[in-house]
């Protein structure tokens, strides 16, 4: 998920969908230890996308325009 497409949404979905990749890291942790997880990357893009979505909500409690 790119930025650009992160900062069109409202803070309410922003929220959301930072609880959604919350659960899906969670998710995915497990089966990287139960030897499950077919791609690695998934994991790792999944943070990269939580960390998007946590830097502009962080943006947008300091009234920074981006």
């Amino acid at each position: 998920m790119e930025a650009k497409d992160l900062r069109d949404m409202s803070a309410d979905d922003l929220m959301q969908k930072r609880a959604s990749l919350f659960e899906e890291i969670g998710h995915l942790k497990l089966q990287r230890a139960t030897s499950r997880l077919e791609n690695p990357m998934k994991l790792k893009q999944t943070k990269r996308d939580l960390a998007r979505v946590e830097t502009i909500l962080r943006e947008r409690s300091r009234g920074q325009k981006g």
